[in-house]
């Protein structure tokens, strides 16, 4: 009975929500609803400038991916969003193949998005980079001492690596990215190796970070663009960046991107603000308003220009394995980690 009470609860919201925007277009105001499991204020002021621009008021609605992916699945055709924003490619591919986006035909996504950053049908565009490494206390680590995600299975770091929990979404995309590269066998292998020693499991990148430079723990796997953050407030900070594994695949890349929905009624409003967070002087802006700059991503146009603080951080070597390929191994690092007792 609960589910059946949420699910009556979900349809009449989303009634109300499609009667408004029904309302807002009979009286001519042009809107766009906006599904995100975004949560920066730099978000915010990017929708901001996209309405000041071009006079399309962006609606919001925001939650975790599978949150946001469930809701699109029980509202089906009355769904309110136009578009589905995720900060993972896993949920952009598991959206795609549940038939929750529709393609897009885009001159202007084709050329600002790289064809290995988007869906093969068009179903979804990558929008900023986020590279997944490794970081480090220097004061208790020597950089020659770190290679690979790999490495750091070895019992020399024992006690010392800072890790996000298994059920994190970052944590599932680069074990999926490992199985791709490595197979189930090897890369269990080592992430039994990472369980072994023991690490601290902590449920935010920034509080890995900050852990790292109180001397907590010496070694772990965040995002880029935190450190990029703290490095704004504290360019001191005893924090350093080591790209990983740029002898061989590169580091891993994910990306934060959005699709159509299937079920979008102001389509054509859907597809302008897509376009437009792909521009290289709108959207992927090297400042505060644009999408990559203003959380000190990196942008998926390569005509963007990069935030400073990104562009010291130098050109690392990525890993070239096809996003879309990327969301096939979800389910199946899902069950390695559980396997390996993480």
């Amino acid at each position: 009975m609960p589910t059946l009470r949420r699910f009556i609860a979900l349809a009449l919201l989303a009634a109300l929500i499609l009667a408004g925007a029904n309302a807002a277009a009979a009286q001519g105001r042009q809107i766009v609803n906006v599904y995100s499991s975004r949560h920066y204020g730099a978000m915010e002021q990017m929708f901001v400038k996209f309405t000041q621009e071009t006079g399309i008021e962006v609606r919001l609605s925001q939650g975790s991916p599978q949150a946001l992916l469930t809701r699109l699945e029980q509202e089906g055709a009355q769904t309110p969003a136009d578009v589905f924003f995720s900060v993972d490619t896993g949920s952009l591919v598991v959206a795609a193949e549940r038939g929750l986006f529709q393609p897009i035909d885009s001159e202007v996504l084709r050329a600002n998005v790289p064809e290995a950053l988007r869906d093969p049908e068009n179903r979804w565009f990558g929008l900023s980079q986020r590279l997944r490494t490794i970081v480090y206390n220097p004061d208790k680590v020597d950089p020659s001492e770190l290679s690979t995600y790999e490495a750091l299975a070895d019992p020399k770091w024992s006690g010392r690596l800072c890790l996000r929990p298994a059920t994190h979404v970052y944590t599932i995309s680069l074990v999926a990215s490992m199985i791709a590269a490595l197979g189930e066998e090897k890369t269990e292998e080592v992430v039994k190796g990472w369980v072994a020693n023991k690490p601290q499991l902590i449920d935010s990148d920034t509080r890995i970070l900050e852990t790292i430079a109180a001397g907590g723990c010496d070694v772990g796997i965040t995002n880029h663009y935190y450190v990029g953050r703290l490095y704004a407030q504290n360019p001191d900070i005893k924090v350093k960046i080591f790209w990983a594994n740029q002898e061989d695949r590169g580091v891993h890349r994910n990306v934060a991107g959005a699709g159509v929905t299937a079920n979008a009624v102001n389509r054509e409003n859907a597809i302008k603000l897509l376009e437009w967070l792909s521009d290289a002087e709108k959207g992927q802006a090297g400042d505060e308003t644009g999408l990559p700059g203003g959380n000190y991503e990196y942008p998926v146009n390569v005509r963007a220009r990069l935030n400073p603080i990104i562009e010291a951080f130098g050109t690392p070597k990525i890993d070239a394995l096809p996003l879309s390929e990327l969301g096939k191994y979800q389910k199946a690092a899902i069950d390695l980690l559980g396997r390996a007792g993480y």
